[in-house]
């Protein structure tokens, strides 16, 4: 029994890389193989140093040659290397290998695994930082189907060395965890970072399948990517699944809608509509160049101080059903989520929000953290050529709508205001729907909860089915109520 001092306070141990690398090299029947292109054999090269390996280890290799490596794995459609793709080509590949030269009549209780990834690491003139895709396609019992779990890296260390360090310890991270953590996705997720700092690497995809991850939500880990700060930002397409950012923002023209879409109703499909047909009007606008994308920032997401993750849940299906691109950021200010667009792209970029999203804006105290205060956010906010597209706002009271013409800031914003205003930043939502500017979600909210009736009318179609099939938000049958 270890020894105890007063005082002494419980908390988690953390294993060594080697350690793990051990554990796994000591298990008689855990046994497959490595690939690893664009950033040495670093993953390998500890299992090696662990000792015990040669009972574990098939296999290990670097198809660094294009030509080599296209023989092995066939050619990309896009002629890429660091993709998906071609990660999930080099896991079926080795796996397959491994089943044909190893015999189950022989080996009846081997699990077989192929660990892969695919990187490029720093360029020489370190404009460039680095990604990547690492994944691992394996068994926790002999002849059970395959589980797969792939993730997408970024880099954020200025050497190679470093970054191919990094990259080991992530790998027998992502081992460790497949083999002894698949039971909790959450914290598989977080021990991923086991030795690793968040300023040394990012992960901003991940995606699990197969039979032990069948009740995993793929989109709820990118909640958690964000949650736990591995990244400041994670997509998912309308079909529900996880997607690069990159993949979907490179080189297009952006168009952002900010909300809490709890839940999504015609005011917001209206101000979606509008300020598209004004974005695709602007110059250099190509609609197939044109993506539109629904954020979501972690804030919006908090009920009652915590994240409440079956509302989240809501909103995404919600949106999705859409047939729209949610984000979920980390980005509480604007400008930084212009910021985050611009890593990807250097076409139009564009921001559709009602008025009390401008009066934030033009806030002082969202800027106070910034030396050079509001004018330094609103130089990062604007220099891009920046288009704000804003929704009226009805006053339920008198009737009257304040949009731009009419809006008041406080006085030491006046002159800053007109500026972007005048300079033509801000443009004015004309053609709205007159018939539904008393429309609130919170109000919808509240009506869903206390089974007011009418609030249908006020989402868009399809949606209060949905909503009544799954009781979202606190929805309730009338047998459920009685």
């Amino acid at each position: 029994m270890p020894i105890t001092i007063m005082g002494d306070k419980e908390f988690e141990s953390v294993p060594s890389i080697k350690s793990k690398a051990l554990r796994i090299n000591l298990n008689q029947n855990i046994y497959g193989t490595f690939a690893e292109i664009g950033a040495g054999q670093e993953t390998v090269r500890n299992f090696f140093r662990a000792g015990g390996a040669s009972g574990t280890i098939a296999k290990a290799m670097s198809a660094y040659d294009k030509d080599f490596s296209d023989a092995i794995y066939g050619i990309e459609n896009d002629k890429r290397y660091v993709t998906e793709a071609r990660l999930k080509k080099m896991l079926k590949h080795e796996v397959g290998l491994v089943e044909q030269r190893i015999t189950r009549e022989k080996h009846p209780n081997k699990l077989f695994f192929s660990y892969a990834n695919t990187v490029a690491t720093i360029d020489f003139a370190k404009k460039y930082k680095g990604h990547g895709w690492v994944g691992i396609r394996y068994q926790t019992m002999p002849n059970e189907g395959y589980n797969e779990i792939t993730l997408h890296i970024r880099f954020h260390e200025n050497d190679a060395k470093l970054q191919q360090m990094t990259l080991g310890i992530l790998g027998v991270n992502l081992i460790y965890g497949a083999y002894y953590k698949y039971d909790n996705p959450k914290k598989l997720l977080r021990y991923l970072y086991d030795h690793l700092d968040k300023d040394q690497i990012e992960i901003d995809t991940i995606n699990f399948s197969g039979p032990r991850f069948t009740k995993v939500d793929n989109r709820l880990m990118s909640l958690q990517l964000v949650k736990n700060g591995m990244t400041e930002a994670v997509m998912f397409g309308p079909d529900g699944n996880n997607i690069l950012p990159a993949a979907i923002l490179y080189k297009k023209n952006i168009l952002a809608l900010r909300g809490s879409f709890r839940p999504v109703t015609k005011v917001n499909m209206d101000i979606y509509k509008k300020s598209l047909n004004m974005f695709l009007n602007e110059n250099k606008v190509k609609k197939d160049k044109t993506v539109v994308i629904f954020e979501i920032t972690l804030s919006n997401l908090r009920a009652e101080g915590e994240i409440d993750e079956e509302d989240f849940m809501a909103r995404a299906r919600l949106l999705c059903s859409l047939g729209q691109t949610v984000m979920i950021s980390n980005f509480r200010e604007y400008y930084k989520v212009v910021e985050y667009f611009s890593n990807y792209t250097k076409e139009r970029m564009a921001l559709a929000m009602g008025i009390n999203n401008l009066v934030d804006i033009f806030d002082e105290k969202y800027y106070r953290h910034l030396s050079g205060g509001i004018l330094e956010a609103f130089g990062k906010l604007f220099f891009k050529d920046l288009k704000v597209y804003l929704y009226p706002l009805k006053n339920h009271k008198t009737g009257s709508l304040t949009d731009s013409d009419n809006l008041k800031v406080h006085p030491r914003m006046k002159e800053l205001y007109k500026f972007f205003k005048y300079n033509g930043k801000l443009q004015d939502i004309t053609d709205y729907d007159p018939t539904i500017m008393d429309i609130f979600s919170r109000e919808v909210l509240q009506k869903i909860q206390d089974m007011e009736p009418g609030w249908e009318e006020q989402l868009p179609d399809l949606i209060p089915e949905m909503i009544k099939a799954n009781n979202f938000f606190g929805y309730k049958t009338q047998e459920i109520a009685e």
